[in-house]
């Protein structure tokens, strides 16, 4: 189960162009879509994860699957970076704890947890203990190496603690505390299975400020001593072979071949097995193309080359209509995040005609008045997406239905609210700025996603309507990333993150003003606007609020302001399609939108 992870990365989306139909109106396209809708979902089939048991299966067999790019590196650090590396890193590493989505429960995983409070002096602790059957593995070797508390307190302190680092997970190892200052969580080792997190005020949810991964402490620790920062990162560079990469997962990474495929092999010392005793995954190997071009892979998927594969909206007839009967095809609701349309309001630009619109929540109002969500639905998702108006998805306890996006499309408004800050049309329509300035500026969107173009077309046509120039800036994923984090040359921006706050507290590198995820203006010393000091606040209030009638009061006010001020707008969530190869056994898959494609028991028929 792909239980949550506090590893932010950024989010996936469809990934291909669609066929527009601006013969027909926007009315009639919804009919047509409402139309086929339910005939598709009459042909796929629904199988949420309920809590139900997995079967034990047999052992046998190749998992063929595809990623889009080649990793960066086979680093565990800096996996935090680069997606691929991440999703190819993850195959080897376990986090101590995994979350229940349907029970709302954290369980174990290779650590169990104990929560102890101390009232009296507004403390707590997180003592875990790790399994006795946990190892770093080789491939090919009797090389074991047991993981011990040594390995989660130095990642812990020496990466994710070490400023020099630049570690997300730094953020989160501090809380704001009555007085204004700041205090550490601490960690302290009490043997070698047994370690605990103190924690200097009570917080709302101690589990998911300690819940981690990890490196091999016995291969990081050294390198860190030996060489710094730069030691750490230098570690498994992607020249290296990859047998010599150790594994406490489920796999080893025993065969990487540049631009072509990445092999794994069943690691059999993994801890975790089913009810007959039998260590998973049930195949053998896994071998993963590399791929980027989406539709060999849609074509790879129809030759029985690949297991799976996430439909975009344009495969949808034709995998569910056409279909020759050698897979079957899943159907979910509408995912629980989505991606944004984000404007840079970082001071570094303040010199910039742009910062002056940017930083007025009257234009990002307006922006949002004039995103054509319902021609997007039916021109870029063909009906098979909804929008998101909310901050908190339905599973998260503090979800209220009554607090929507007030900001929804309506051309007529935007003009209003632009006119209300002293922007206005020209005689020839041209939107202008109390400078007389014409309004012109850049959206950037990932070259990966033909998606993002179609959507990124939408908002240039809508925005054009009222005298506003948009120019489409299309980079790659690494450059947006540092276009966010380093060099802010930026205007506006489509992106997303993973995850859809499922606990209010999740975000912590994104939310607060001083995180290096704050997207429109990351690493601010002290917050650059009123409303988001109140964020700060807001959010920090609610992490320690046990009550939970006064936690819903702060998070309710939280998510008002987020809406009011629209500093992230949101887009589409899109209902999911996925298709399984038939030569598997399905009764262990399932698929939802809480938790994507289970897969991990999967076995063959």
């Amino acid at each position: 189960m792909k239980y949550i992870c506090l590893i932010l990365c950024f989010l996936c989306l469809f990934s291909a162009a669609c066929e527009k139909q601006e013969e027909l109106t926007l009315e009639q396209l919804e009919a047509l879509n409402a139309e086929g809708l339910a005939e598709l979902l009459a042909k796929t089939l629904s199988k949420p994860w309920r809590g139900e048991q997995f079967i034990p299966g047999k052992v046998g067999g190749t998992w063929l699957s595809v990623i889009s790019d080649d990793p960066k590196s086979f680093n565990h650090q800096l996996a935090e970076y680069d997606s691929p590396t991440s999703t190819i890193i993850g195959q080897t590493t376990n986090y101590l704890l995994k979350y229940n989505p349907v029970s709302k429960e954290w369980e174990p995983n290779v650590a169990s947890a104990r929560v102890v409070v101390d009232e009296k002096n507004d403390a707590l602790q997180v003592i875990y203990t790790l399994r006795d059957d946990v190892y770093w593995s080789y491939y090919n070797s009797d090389k074991k190496v047991k993981v011990t508390s040594d390995d989660i307190i130095f990642w812990y302190n020496e990466i994710e603690g070490d400023p020099d680092v630049q570690s997300s997970g730094y953020y989160g190892q501090f809380l704001n505390m009555p007085d204004g200052s700041e205090a550490h969580i601490d960690i302290k080792k009490i043997d070698d299975r047994r370690f605990s997190f103190h924690f200097p005020r009570i917080v709302a949810e101690p589990h998911l400020s300690t819940n981690m991964d990890f490196g091999p402490c016995h291969i990081y620790e050294p390198a860190k001593k030996q060489g710094g920062v730069e030691g750490v990162r230098g570690l498994f560079s992607v020249n290296i072979d990859p047998q010599t990469i150790p594994s406490m997962g489920e796999w080893f990474i025993a065969e990487y071949t540049p631009s072509q495929r990445i092999v794994y092999k069943r690691n059999k010392d993994y801890w975790n097995k089913d009810a007959n005793g039998v260590t998973l995954p049930y195949p053998e190997e896994m071998i993963l193309r590399i791929i980027p071009e989406e539709n060999t892979k849609l074509l790879m998927f129809k030759n029985g080359e690949v297991e799976t594969y996430s439909l975009r909206p344009e495969d949808v007839d034709g995998l569910i209509n056409k279909g020759d009967g050698s897979y079957t095809v899943f159907n979910s609701e509408g995912s629980l995040g989505a991606s944004f349309w984000t404007f840079n309001q970082n001071t570094v630009n303040k010199k910039s005609p742009k910062y002056e619109w940017f930083t007025k929540k009257e234009f990002r109002q307006a922006m949002s008045c004039l995103l054509n969500r319902d021609r997007i639905n039916a021109q870029v998702y063909r009906g098979l997406a909804q929008p998101k108006v909310n901050i908190f998805p339905e599973t998260n306890p503090y979800y209220n239905p009554d607090i929507t996006l007030q900001y929804i499309f309506d051309t007529e408004h935007a003009i209003e609210l632009l006119s209300s800050i002293g922007i206005k049309q020209d005689k020839r329509g041209i939107m202008r700025d109390w400078k007389n300035r014409k309004l012109e500026f850049d959206l950037t969107i990932r070259s990966e996603s033909s998606v993002y173009q179609d959507i990124a077309s939408i908002i240039r046509d809508e925005l054009s309507k009222v005298g506003i120039k948009l120019n489409i800036r299309v980079l790659d994923f690494q450059k947006q990333v540092q276009l966010i984090q380093k060099t802010f040359e930026w205007d506006s921006m489509l992106i997303g993150l993973s995850g859809a706050n499922t606990f209010p507290s999740q975000g912590s590198n994104v939310w607060p003003s001083s995180s290096n995820l704050h997207m429109w203006f990351p690493n601010q010393e002290k917050p650059a606007t009123d409303w988001e000091a109140r964020i700060d606040y807001l959010y920090n209030e609610g992490k320690f609020t046990i009550d939970a009638k006064k936690a819903q009061e702060i998070w309710d006010e939280f998510q008002t302001i987020l809406l009011e001020q629209c500093p992230m707008i949101y887009l589409m969530r899109s209902r999911g399609f996925w298709a399984i190869n038939n030569r598997w056994d399905l009764s262990n898959v399932y698929f939802d939108n809480r938790n994507g494609d289970e897969t991990n028991y999967t076995f063959l028929k």
